[in-house]
């Protein structure tokens, strides 16, 4: 058993400035988010007729199994993970079919498993998996998926988790996987006519959606024109600004809002930034940006010093995903974006969220500890399309000169 976790374990690292400023921030957001929710969520526990701190109960076991889970992904071994990154999303993708088997559905929407001892929401495990499947291709195809139908081919699996949570009318969701994976093949060098490609794809799909659920279109796109349906689409964004209106420079102090009070609907999951504005004021949402484009930049440093590729992508791949969403339920709160149920990373409600980014955040420190090299990763099209059609990839000065060598006539 120990030569077992001696191969799949390692110490717990230590030693890194980088690594150690992302603990901080990280403690600072959920230590900040967990008193919110407890100032939020007491309203809701009282009006369901129970206890004003039984979410807030809950939220700290979340903590907790969240806490165990970062020290476990801090000390696994980053190549063996890596390559257990198919194996994860096939089981990712066997959740979500479930989820259509046998889920439940909350506020309409069926998107959890029901487990003896919580309910689970499989779409939220899906991100971390799609960073390391996306990562995984491209350390062992990046010669291939610079054609684009080798790209379809690996990323098929990928494609049907997409489809699988937009069945769960999610389009939050999926619009951060697709930015997760993009973004990965990106930075990684996929070219750029196949990203435009596949953004282009995309209107048309967004254009079928809007036909079978046109319901959910005009949920999306209320933020254009709030003030229309105040009634029925647009009263969640109505509420969320006048909470934000009434808090003006420094609140009107903890626990003391009133919009969480039926007011407001899911003040302590995705509008928990709103009674975060009500209750501390601008000094509170700006200290939450704060931290936000804190994380990032640590992020950035650690992807920075990063000495493996392939890490450095997962890195990517992660502050893609906290960063993003961030930006978009901050946004949708306000009334910049579209209200699309993304909850704000490391205060908002939820046990599965939570404990997924919490397991992002050890992947993190892991790397930002991690002195492994890797091979130069150029994604390219050096294998034979199935059409005989291949698109030319960007190589580096190394490629080049060594392609040089190689033409050089012997003397």
């Amino acid at each position: 058993m120990n030569r077992l976790l001696s191969r799949v374990l390692e110490p717990f690292p230590r030693g890194d400035r980088a690594g150690t400023t992302l603990l901080v921030l990280t403690a600072l957001m959920v230590g900040y988010g967990t008193i919110m929710v407890g100032s939020a969520s007491d309203a809701q526990s009282a009006l369901n007729g129970g206890t004003s701190f039984a979410l807030a109960i809950r939220d700290v076991i979340y903590l907790g199994i969240g806490v165990v889970v970062f020290w476990l992904v801090a000390r696994l071994r980053l190549r063996w993970l890596i390559n257990l990154a198919p194996m994860l999303l096939g089981i990712g993708l066997s959740l979500l079919v479930a989820v259509e088997l046998v889920g439940i559905t909350v506020n309409g929407g069926k998107r959890w498993l029901p487990t003896p001892f919580i309910q689970i929401q499989p779409s939220e495990f899906f991100k971390l998996f799609v960073v390391l499947y996306t990562v995984w291709v491209v350390q062992h195809h990046h010669r291939r998926i610079g054609n684009w139908q080798h790209l379809a081919l690996w990323m098929s699996p990928l494609v049907a988790g997409i489809g699988l949570i937009l069945l769960e009318h999610d389009v939050g969701t999926d619009t951060v996987v697709v930015a997760i994976a993009l973004v990965v093949l990106f930075v990684a060098g996929l070219p750029r006519p196949i990203i435009n490609a596949i953004l282009l794809l995309g209107v048309p799909v967004v254009g079928v959606y809007a036909m079978l659920e046109p319901y959910s279109v005009r949920r999306l796109m209320s933020f254009i024109h709030p003030n229309a349906n105040l009634a029925t689409s647009g009263y969640q964004l109505l509420q969320s600004r006048i909470g934000l209106g009434a808090g003006g420079l420094t609140g009107l102090g903890l626990d003391h809002s009133r919009e969480k009070w039926g007011l407001l609907p899911n003040p302590h999951t995705d509008f928990i930034f709103t009674i975060i504005g009500e209750e501390l004021g601008l000094v509170g949402t700006l200290s939450v940006i704060a931290l936000f484009v804190g994380f990032l930049m640590v992020a950035t440093r650690i992807a920075r010093q990063c000495t493996n590729e392939v890490y450095r992508l997962v890195v990517v791949g992660i502050a893609t995903w906290i960063v993003l969403e961030a930006a978009i339920n901050i946004a949708s709160v306000v009334g910049f974006w579209a209200v699309t149920g993304i909850p704000l990373p490391f205060f908002s409600y939820g046990g599965t969220a939570l404990i997924t980014e919490l397991a992002a955040v050890g992947l993190l420190y892991n790397i930002a500890h991690d002195r492994s090299r890797s091979a130069h990763l150029v994604i390219g099209a050096s294998e034979p399309s199935f059409f005989n059609v291949a698109v030319p990839a960007r190589a580096s000065r190394a490629d080049y000169a060594h392609r040089r060598t190689l033409r050089a006539p012997r003397s």
